[in-house]
């Protein structure tokens, strides 16, 4: 009788303080997988994270998504089963596809709890009544149920599970890189349907976002990043800074500046660890002659 006495009275504060942590968590998240930067028109002085966006791609212009909780034009109706069937499905809650400029392929990768930490955090933003803009994309590839055959293809779902003998930061390293922070969505060459090579995973491309180079960063020594150590890894997605002393620029700035840099010196180093240890490629990004 006492413990349901306790449980009546405590009870909602204790509900409170564990939706408190998880947008707390969720808050720290968000940063890692990068949502501010592709969810905010900073160009147009857009509202964070109210989308309108343009990501330029080989197959034209998409447009982020409003993901603020208004009910109408953003998420706000969204259930847990529609968050977690976007991340991990790339499907939208009428049941169509979300093509992968939206990085599911990646996502998916990402924890039930980490996911809804996310969801609570986007939850708890203001609400912003702004309508989603219309794709600029042309035929066929503007047409969302031909995504399903690139799925078919291409998609593979599944969280990421821990490699048995492997310790907790490799681990931990491999789970940022390959899920929550979808490094290789930006460092890994695709083939001609857009889905990624993943025999040359992190091996760089001359056609990242936006049309931007994105470099090797495998550990091969002559085209990627084999002479750097942790220390120079975790010094650049902390402040930009390369072993030369130049710097990053466009779109690995800007994630540098909205995502990787909130993160921890303990995330930091998982990240410098793993990636030191993915099989080194030797490519070569050079610019595209015109």
């Amino acid at each position: 009788m006492i413990a349901g006495f306790l449980l009546y009275w405590l009870g909602p504060a204790m509900a409170a303080e564990t939706a408190s942590s998880a947008t707390s968590r969720g808050a720290y998240l968000i940063r890692a997988a990068g949502c501010i930067g592709c969810h905010t028109d900073v160009k147009g002085g857009g509202p964070p994270l109210a989308g309108g966006r343009g990501l330029t791609t080989p197959f034209g212009i998409f447009y982020s998504p409003n993901i603020t909780p208004h009910r109408e034009s953003g998420i706000g109706s969204w259930s847990d089963g529609n968050f977690l069937d976007a991340l991990g499905h790339g499907r939208r809650p009428d049941g169509s596809n979300y093509f992968p400029v939206f990085p599911y392929p990646s996502y998916t990768k990402m924890r039930r709890n980490d996911a809804l930490a996310i969801k609570a955090y986007l939850f708890a933003q203001t609400p912003v009544d702004r309508v989603n803009l219309p794709h600029d994309v042309p035929p066929p590839f503007r047409w969302r149920w031909t995504v399903s055959v690139w799925k078919w293809l291409f998609f593979r779902p599944g969280v990421w599970s821990d490699q048995p003998g492997q310790d907790p930061q490799w681990n931990r390293g491999a789970y940022l890189v390959h899920g929550l922070s979808h490094c290789g969505e930006c460092h890994t060459p695709r083939n001609f349907m857009g889905a990624m090579d993943e025999e040359r995973f992190l091996a760089g491309t001359p056609d990242g976002p936006e049309g931007e180079l994105s470099p090797n960063i495998t550990p091969d020594t002559k085209t990627g990043i084999g002479e750097w150590n942790d220390a120079d890894i975790i010094q650049l997605l902390r402040d930009g800074t390369k072993p030369d002393y130049d710097d990053v620029q466009g779109s690995m700035s800007e994630t540098i500046e909205e995502g990787l840099s909130h993160l921890t010196e303990t995330d930091l180093a998982a990240i410098a660890r793993y990636i030191r240890t993915v099989p080194p490629i030797v490519n070569r990004v050079r610019r595209k002659a015109k």
